[in-house]
């Protein structure tokens, strides 16, 4: 069921351009490096120079091929590039070849959870199509520049339905397509370099009504900025309509200092692009046995794994998709449940205390202080009792910070292991009785939270070194419970 905002229902597409990690462009033998000096990567087929003619990148193909496998979607066995026609300074043909009436990628579905909750988006399409060049605003004694560099520049996009109905369900399907595309190493997902760029096309209407008009949101390059820029444009359109104004199609741009958006031009229609076929490109025929053999050569895609996960280790869809982010999470993973024998508790290790850590530190997984190894270890010494959890998060803070060589070394020198001597735990626990006479008399007329104080007096008298179950059923014995 949709959560409505003010009365009203949002409604939420996607655009999203993936470049693909190719070494030249989709029509020339330009480099597509990022970083180079302005137009020194434009070839005379970028440039639209009159004498050249584009040659397709096989290796382009092979990437439409691959997402098109990954996300469930029927690949064309025939598929045509058409013109794109509209004037912009950094469009030096005067016209974008792109793909309309009959793209490569079509249909498919990705999935994903919002919180616990699973979600699936519909696709209509990816389609392969060459990038503009780059207007350039600063350093040019108030001119524009343009760099051709990125012109030519081979770009899947993927086109959902308007299935989202909030900007949590728009990030959680820009993080999810932004795994299966680095995943299956089409696009390197850089933001910043605008290798993934989101555009969002926004709409408010009352349940039951038709679809609202819609505004899209260009460029969006990080997903904070992706949910304030979705939030505001949704509260912008309610104030509008609740107003009595009517909403105008139109492209818009977030501008994260102030928070809001705001209109770039009027939006245009398919049919003002006057989209036509190339005359200079032939269809583009994929055989099945092409496609066969990318199928055999993909690597476990997140949702195979997740599922393997959940009927190999037992874990909650939840954990499963959530250990399925990165390859290098999943790795790190499967070596510390296999090493532990624990696979939940390694779970439970790694999207709270592990993961903790490295949010707080913008790290990735491959730069984590403690290893896959010494976590199975320290989770090995929690499941056969040799420490509590409290002691085993005082371990693993060691381990991050470098105070120790190993789990071991750790406990012995922090003299963390558990009480296991039964008479001396009973000792504790009859003194703790004794000093405690309001909580026991408490615990006795029926008040839990007593217990749980006389529970935690065992700890504190024991340092912490008391094993919480034992210190409670010796504890219920010695009370009558």
């Amino acid at each position: 069921m949709s959560t409505l905002i003010q009365g009203y229902e949002v409604v939420i597409g996607f655009e999203t351009h993936a470049q693909l990690q190719t070494k030249s462009k989709l029509f020339s033998r330009a480099a597509t490096a990022f970083g180079a000096a302005p137009n020194t990567q434009a070839s005379a087929v970028d440039l639209a120079l009159p004498g050249t003619l584009p040659v397709m990148n096989r290796e382009a193909v092979r990437c439409a091929i691959r997402l098109g496998l990954a996300l469930g979607s029927r690949i064309a066995s025939r598929s045509v590039f058409d013109r794109k026609n509209y004037f912009y300074p950094d469009l030096p043909k005067g016209y974008q070849i792109s793909q309309f009436e009959q793209p490569v990628v079509q249909g498919g579905e990705v999935s994903f959870f919002v919180g616990d909750e699973k979600k699936t988006v519909r696709l209509v399409r990816a389609h392969l199509e060459e990038d503009a060049g780059k207007s350039l605003h600063e350093d040019f004694h108030g001119m524009s520049g343009i760099d051709l560099n990125r012109a030519g520049t081979p770009l899947l996009e993927i086109v959902t339905e308007p299935d989202m109905r909030s900007s949590a369900e728009a990030v959680a399907y820009a993080k999810e397509l932004h795994k299966i595309v680095t995943w299956i190493g089409v696009c390197d997902g850089n933001m910043q370099e605008g290798s993934f760029r989101c555009d969002a096309n926004v709409s408010v209407r009352k349940p039951g009504q038709p679809l609202g008009t819609r505004r899209e949101i260009k460029n969006l390059n990080s997903f904070k900025f992706m949910q304030q820029a979705i939030d505001y444009e949704i509260r912008w359109q309610i104030e509008q309509l609740e107003d009595g104004h009517a909403i105008q199609q139109a492209t818009v741009l977030f501008d994260p200092d102030s928070g809001e958006t705001r209109a770039m031009r009027t939006k245009e229609d398919s049919a003002d692009y006057r989209y036509f076929p190339d005359p200079d490109l032939p269809p583009l025929c994929i055989s099945e046995q092409w496609i066969e053999q990318e199928r055999a050569q993909m690597p476990e895609l997140p949702r195979q794994m997740a599922e393997r996960f959940v009927t190999g280790y037992q874990l909650p869809e939840y954990d499963a998709v959530t250990l399925t982010q990165t390859p290098a999470m999943a790795a790190y993973f499967e070596q510390a449940a296999a090493a532990s024998g624990q696979p939940k508790l390694a779970s439970n290790w790694i999207m709270g205390e592990l993961s903790r850590r490295l949010n707080a530190q913008e790290i990735g997984i491959e730069a984590a202080r403690v290893s896959a190894a010494q976590l199975a270890q320290l989770i090995a010494r929690i499941h056969d009792g040799t420490i509590s959890n409290a002691a085993a998060r005082q371990v693993f803070e060691a381990l991050w910070t470098g105070e120790g060589a190993g789990v071991d070394a750790v406990i012995e020198a922090k003299g963390l292991k558990q009480m296991n001597d039964t008479g001396a735990l009973e000792q504790i626990v009859d003194e703790v009785i004794a000093a405690n006479p309001d909580n026991v008399a408490q615990f006795k007329a029926g008040k839990d939270k007593a217990f749980n104080a006389l529970v935690g007096q065992v700890m504190k008298a024991s340092r912490g070194k008391a094993n919480p179950q034992q210190a409670s059923e010796l504890l219920r014995a010695r009370l009558g419970a």
